[in-house]
């Protein structure tokens, strides 16, 4: 088992303002019923609320604290705003306390500063990047990714993505310079069953280890191989694109994993 090192995190209560209520479902539906096999409800959270639009410009900020998020893989910064507001952000990869921070067209390109695409050198790494103008970023938002600013053409930026996949964003899209910081989350191993609990997922069956009529596995004198991969409900499990939406299939140049 291996834990990660907090040592970096500054402030171990999060700020009261910035907390909503986190309901979990459990994997049920409205009615009660289970639609989702293998979550349980894992441990108690509260949901921290993070700006992902970063549209406050030109105000300065300095990042007040660093701190722990239950519900991501990256770490947060509190940013303290000359004009008194409080806000969370997805915390960059070397930022430190005390570190000024801005969002704008204006902005430096240094670490956690913000602005669209269109003012960010080619080459430069960037995270939180928006699918569409004013949304939030929505993309390039987990611990260690960063996607690279490959090339500018007309009112379109081609951005290489942590997948590999090549995609066209709008100009007019914001994205945070830098990486995503806690780059040592995908090192954690859990270590044994009780973690995965903490994190609401269930024990998962193998469906070769079950009956004819629980899963298309399931059956034969002994183990039993020979089966295409599928879920219990037949689809294929390995290899099968599930990714239908035309609409927006002219923005990816290169899809992931090729």
């Amino acid at each position: 088992m291996t834990v990660l090192d907090y040592s970096e995190l500054t402030k171990k209560k999060p700020e009261r303002r910035l907390l909503a209520p986190k309901k979990s479902s459990g994997g049920r539906n409205s009615m009660g019923r289970v639609s989702v096999r293998g979550r349980g409800q894992g441990h108690k959270r509260r949901y921290r609320i993070v700006d992902f639009r970063r549209r406050k410009d030109v105000v300065p900020a300095r990042i007040a604290a660093l701190e722990y998020d239950p519900n991501r893989s990256a770490h947060l910064a509190l940013l303290h705003y000359a004009d008194g507001a409080k806000t969370y952000v997805l915390a960059p990869l070397g930022s430190r306390v005390g570190d000024a921070v801005v969002a704008g067209d204006a902005a430096d390109i240094k670490p956690g500063n913000a602005m669209e695409l269109r003012y960010i050198p080619t080459g430069t790494m960037v995270h939180n990047v928006e699918l569409k103008p004013g949304r939030g970023g929505q993309m390039v938002r987990s611990a260690g990714t960063a996607a690279q600013l490959m090339a500018k053409e007309g009112t379109r930026a081609l951005l290489k993505l942590p997948s590999g996949e090549l995609r066209y964003v709008n100009l007019s899209c914001r994205a945070t310079i830098g990486q995503v910081g806690n780059t040592d989350h995908e090192n954690v191993t859990l270590g044994k069953a009780g973690r995965s609990r903490w994190l609401g997922r269930r024990p998962k069956v193998r469906g070769i280890a079950m009956n004819p009529v629980d899963h298309p596995h399931g059956g034969g004198e002994g183990r039993s191989k020979g089966n295409h991969p599928t879920s219990p409900w037949g689809q294929p499990a390995k290899g099968y694109k599930t990714r239908s939406n035309p609409r927006t299939d002219r923005f990816i140049v290169k899809r992931r994993g090729r």
